[in-house]
């Protein structure tokens, strides 16, 4: 055959051959999705190109997380790192996997002063809570440190509840506790893994997780729980408190699937902690060291006869200035920090929490004023969905203060029965 009769029939192939191939592509695609069963069964040997690529649009997918409300695909991002107790895998372990939670409760709510008895209460700082509240799903405590009497309480009924974890809230006992056996002094850096070291101020100040679960560790159970029981938790912390319920402390350990004493130390893990108990606490750190049983005057002739009532002395004097940079850092630049969109005249010292169980998410905030004319210790307690977390509490104490200071509360003091009624 000639050369042009050998060119003619070769092109006569290639062209016959790509009419064929996108057929018997078809008929391979075919076969494998009409053959699914013999597909799961047998092993697939891909060429090392494939394998490349297959890596490649992996490595180079972003994550999708779809929100349950609005079903609206957003990227997951990290989150604050107190946000949740249930997350998959802690972020201290450097791993990139993201967790996403369902909320069941709503941030919001209407009625929340319902059936409050408010006769004994100062009405400027009762006014002053309700208007920083607003329709968050939530309550506030004003309590004066320096007798345990209890100013105003919004929202009785959940104030008097049973409680909720404390979040990173317990870091303030772990903190005392640690302090009292001498495991570190605020200067002391702890390593966080890595090359990572922080002192107690600066994990006070960003509520840093690696840090109070080391502490935990290096304390045991035994001891952070008895120094739990010293501040008031696992006990009633009012004095003839009308509907008040005691919130828990475990017995035991909780197990190291959960996180052990780890997460006690770090999120609470385990615990039950009420507002009342955390105001309690907070009033001893305020006024050097008094657990005062918490007292809710109901009218102007128990406001008249108060007197104080000590539950016991807490040997914490010497040990308060060492948490107070950390508890005054979290407000100027730390987790607590929005309290400072609406307040900035006085020091303001507190701790933030954030934290979730079964479909909840809760929101603390702890804090006391400390002003040359006395000190008042605000709780901001939340419960909810996403909106719901610290620093928000934060920023409604912050509106609190606000409203006080506005009304000249830091200068004249809780109101007595005498000035009830110029306050009408």
């Amino acid at each position: 055959m000639s050369k042009l009769g050998m060119r003619g029939l070769r092109l006569v192939v290639m062209v016959a051959g790509l009419c064929l191939a996108p057929a018997m592509w078809a008929a391979h695609v075919n076969s494998h999705a009409l053959n699914t069963s013999k597909a799961k069964s047998t092993k697939l040997s891909e060429t090392q190109r494939t394998r490349r690529r297959i890596h490649h649009l992996a490595s180079s997918r972003s994550t999708v997380a779809h929100s349950a409300s609005t079903g609206t695909a957003v990227h997951s991002a990290t989150s604050h790192s107190a946000t949740f107790t249930r997350a998959s895998v802690s972020a201290s372990h450097g791993t990139t996997h993201k967790y996403h939670e369902r909320f069941f409760v709503s941030s919001f709510a209407g009625g929340l002063t319902g059936g409050d008895i408010t006769d004994g209460e100062d009405p400027v700082v009762r006014q002053a809570a309700i208007d920083a509240l607003g329709n968050m799903n939530g309550t506030v405590v004003a309590i004066e440190p320096t007798s345990g009497r209890v100013l105003a309480m919004v929202n009785q009924k959940l104030a008097l509840s049973s409680g909720a974890q404390p979040c990173s809230t317990i870091k303030l006992s772990v903190a005392l506790a640690a302090l009292t056996e001498g495991v570190v002094s605020k200067e002391t850096e702890v390593s966080l893994g890595g090359r990572s070291r922080m002192n107690l101020t600066e994990a006070l100040a960003h509520s840093n997780n690696a840090y109070f679960e080391a502490l935990g560790r290096k304390l045991g159970f035994e001891k952070v729980a008895y120094y739990a029981h010293e501040y008031g938790l696992g006990e009633l912390a009012g004095y003839d408190i009308p509907g008040e319920q005691l919130g828990t402390y475990p017995g035991e350990v909780i197990p190291q699937k959960l996180g052990g004493v780890g997460k006690m130390c770090s999120f609470g893990e385990g615990v039950s902690m009420t507002p009342l108990q955390l105001g309690a606490m907070v009033s001893a750190i305020a006024n050097g060291g008094t657990l005062y049983y918490l007292q809710h005057p109901m009218n102007a002739e128990e406001i008249a006869n108060f007197q104080p009532r000590i539950k016991r002395q807490l040997d914490i004097a010497p040990l308060i200035p060492e948490i107070s940079d950390g508890m005054a850092g979290a407000v100027q630049y730390g987790t607590a920090r929005r309290l400072g969109l609406n307040f900035s005249e006085e020091e303001i010292l507190g701790k933030t929490g954030t934290c979730s169980h079964a479909g909840t998410r809760f929101g603390w905030f702890a804090s006391y004023a400390n002003t040359s004319s006395g000190r008042v210790v605000v709780v901001v307690f939340l419960q909810g969905g996403r909106p719901t977390f610290g620093p928000k509490a934060a920023e409604i104490a912050g509106r609190m203060y606000r409203n006080l200071y506005d009304h000249n509360f830091f200068l004249a003091g809780p109101l007595r029965p005498a000035d009830t009624a110029s306050a009408q």
